[in-house]
């Protein structure tokens, strides 16, 4: 891995040139000249142009894109039943093709770092490593209250996580709890316990829709976070994910714990789970909030360009107040927090931060006049300006190129297929 330098590139409202050395970016200055001899490899011309951090999706489930369009128009309780049945014939070869067409749709639209909750993971891992993203990886605890399940699922996460000492460092293992309506007492403090242990984060379904949380005030009497909260889960090492039906002790514990929260708003939206979510609230309190796409049966994309403007304008909607979330509440969200969440150096622009981030064409109509770069790329650009996506130092896509794309394109298409006996 050697050298790129980026020459006269757009930052933060003046011209500068950016040096990548190896996996971070090492030099930022208005003028960078190297030696004729260095081990440079690459220079990329900057005119027209910015550079931006990768974008951090903190829940998504990546091989549901062979799912995209399946299931429309139907509530979240009715569309995971519909969802889990097709779910029954996934194996190794779709979940590795279907990461793969979520790794493209996530280069091309600026992620660099994606939270992965989904089935098959040493395949899914496979794919991402071969596409060159960075990533976590949960291996999915969800029983439905069956005790050989739960035994299985236990041994079956040991393996997993020594396994994953073998893992590219880019991949990260984790544990995924996929929810209290889906996963016994008994694993769910299991599963906490043992990624306590190993020193792991873990990623959770939270308080996502109205029946979640009345029926767990009929079954335990207290709401989804008090009920995790009893059995001692909270701790900056949670990904929770959705948490809309929150009340006030709900989002004071969340925030004490310094629990990621991770808000997907189109998810939420589509499937009508709710839209009240509690941003600035969360913040206040102490909760480190992220954003995501969730999977894309259910979204159905997975750009967090679009993410970051339809979160703003609910925000502002539902509190009818403009000034209910700021650009760069928006921009931290969707880039550095999601990177602080796993005590890495990303998701931002400057000297000696990991080197993931993408270069945009600025020479469009979407940033012209460039009045306010932030406020152009939230509301007025789409992910089409995205150009070049550099991940861990590496150009993952150049002129909005990837390697293999009509091939993935391809075979997903005909897993499809296979999936549900249909063809497309």
């Amino acid at each position: 891995m050697g050298k790129i330098l980026i020459k006269d590139i757009y930052l933060e409202g003046k011209q500068v040139s950016v040096l990548v050395d190896g996996n971070r970016i090492s030099r930022i200055a208005d003028h960078i000249e190297l030696d004729a001899e260095t081990d440079l490899t690459k220079i990329i011309d900057g005119r027209g142009k910015a550079i931006i951090p990768g974008f951090a999706n903190m829940h998504t489930h990546a091989a549901m894109t062979v799912m995209r369009g399946s299931k429309e128009d139907e509530k979240l309780h009715k569309w995971l039943s519909g969802i889990w049945e097709m779910e029954t014939r996934l194996d190794d070869e779709i979940v590795y093709w279907g990461t793969k067409l979520a790794c493209v749709e996530m280069i091309k639209t600026g992620t660099t770092f994606f939270n992965d909750q989904y089935f098959n993971v040493e395949s899914a891992v496979k794919a991402t490593c071969e596409m060159g993203l960075r990533s976590a990886h949960s291996f999915v605890f969800l029983d439905l209250g069956d005790e050989q399940k739960m035994s299985r699922q236990r041994e079956n996460c040991q393996i997993m996580y020594d396994r994953s000492r073998q893992w590219n460092p880019l991949n990260i293992f984790e544990v995924g709890i996929h929810s209290i309506y889906t996963v016994g007492e008994d694993n769910i403090i299991w599963a906490s316990r043992f990624a306590k242990d190993h020193n792991l984060k873990v990623h959770i379904h939270i308080a996502e829709t109205a029946q979640e949380l009345n029926d767990c005030l009929d079954s335990h009497g207290c709401t989804p976070v008090e009920y995790l909260d009893k059995m001692g889960i909270f701790s900056p090492d949670i990904m929770a994910a959705h948490c809309i039906w929150l009340s006030e002790k709900d989002i004071a514990t969340l925030g004490a714990a310094g629990v990621n929260v991770v808000h997907n708003i189109n998810s939420n939206l589509k499937l009508a789970s709710g839209y009240k979510f509690k941003f600035q609230e969360l913040q206040d309190a102490g909760a480190n909030i992220c954003l995501g796409t969730d999977g894309v049966a259910s979204n159905n994309n997975l750009d967090m360009m679009e993410t970051m403007k339809i979160t703003a304008l609910v925000q502002k909607a539902w509190r009818k107040d403009p000034s209910a979330i700021t650009l760069p509440q928006l921009l931290s969200s969707a880039t550095r927090n999601g990177y602080k969440a796993y005590g890495l150096d990303g998701g931002v622009i400057k000297e000696g931060a990991l080197a993931d981030f993408s270069i945009i064409d600025i020479n469009n109509y979407g940033f012209t006049p460039n009045i306010n770069f932030a406020a152009n790329l939230v509301y007025s650009a789409h992910s089409d300006c995205i150009q070049t996506v550099v991940c861990n130092g590496r150009i993952v896509m150049e002129n909005r190129q990837i390697d293999g794309e009509d091939e993935i394109l391809a075979n997903v298409r005909r897993l499809y297929g296979r999936m549900t006996g249909e063809t497309i």
